[in-house]
């Protein structure tokens, strides 16, 4: 079983400042740090390193190699990631001493995926495989059409949250994985509540809060486990990929949903976000603590 993922790659370039720039201010940084990012990177490496099998659907400056090595050395398959003439995409991120922050993002490359060329890997694919995609790429219609015509379930991460495509794309759906605000304004766009959308398989996270699982016939609730956090970022990431990845397995969904809590609380424990992702290895070890802690 494959997950194809059509997905963002970005540069995350982070800058700590002592304060934010003024208009016409020039400021000396305190640090600097260079890292891959992008949902769509975090989510398949979160995938492989849960075990999953996942090919990557993206595009890149050729400038910019360095990226697809550093997905490949997680067990990410690369071999569709496109060389494109717009920059890779990036975002530059300036935090201040209070760990507030100011981003400035460019798409580039990732609305540059040619999208023709990205489906006809689907041609390959069975009904026993997947297409994740989330907001931060052109062609998801396509994207989804493609995939639904070969039988392939449709997993969607809706963020960055955009109506009109969320609801174009509600009805294809297999699985949806939503924050409380995407769930939110998910509710606002449709007049409906989450749970009542039809989606088969639909989690709904709420950061220390933990997540909450519907089908439309039960609901399971996850708490979350009790870390100290040091860095959010990709926390919903890494719980949609193990999430799936656990999904795609058969595992149960209790155990599913238990396996994403864990990996995404040893997540938030690291600085970064695809270089935080824990292994599977890390993730049993941690629950298997848990729970002799617990009794």
């Amino acid at each position: 079983m494959i997950v194809y993922n059509l997905g963002s790659i970005n540069i995350d370039q982070v800058y700590t400042v002592p304060h934010f720039p003024q208009a016409g201010e020039t400021l000396a940084t305190l640090s600097y740090m260079r890292a891959l990012g992008g949902k769509g990177a975090n989510q398949s490496i979160a995938l492989a390193q849960a075990g999953a099998q996942v090919t990557h659907i993206g595009a890149i400056h050729p400038a910019d190699n360095w990226l697809i090595t550093e997905m490949q050395s997680y067990g990410v398959d690369c071999s569709a990631v496109q060389h494109s003439e717009a920059a890779t995409g990036h975002a530059i991120v300036a935090v201040n001493t209070a760990g507030e922050n100011q981003i400035l993002l460019h798409a580039g490359a990732n609305a540059a995926i040619d999208i023709p060329a990205a489906i006809t890997l689907l041609d390959q694919a069975s009904h026993e495989d997947w297409a994740l995609l989330q907001n931060e790429t052109n062609g998801a219609a396509d994207f989804v059409a493609a995939a639904k015509a070969k039988g392939v379930k449709i997993a969607y991460s809706a963020a960055p949250f955009d109506a009109n495509v969320a609801l174009a794309l509600l009805p294809d759906l297999d699985l949806l994985v939503v924050n409380e605000g995407e769930a939110a304004a998910l509710a606002a766009a449709t007049n409906t509540a989450p749970d009542q959308l039809g989606v088969p398989h639909l989690v709904i996270t709420k950061g220390a809060e933990g997540a909450t699982y519907y089908d439309g016939t039960c609901v399971l609730t996850q708490q979350a486990f009790p870390v100290e956090a040091i860095d959010t970022t990709g926390a919903g990431d890494c719980f949609y990929g193990y999430f799936l990845a656990a999904l795609i397995a058969h595992d149960p969904i209790e155990r599913a949903l238990q396996q994403a809590a864990a990996a995404s609380a040893l997540q938030v424990t690291k600085a970064g976000a695809a270089e935080a992702i824990p292994s599977k290895a890390d993730v049993l070890e941690f629950i298997d603590k848990q729970e002799s802690a617990a009794g």
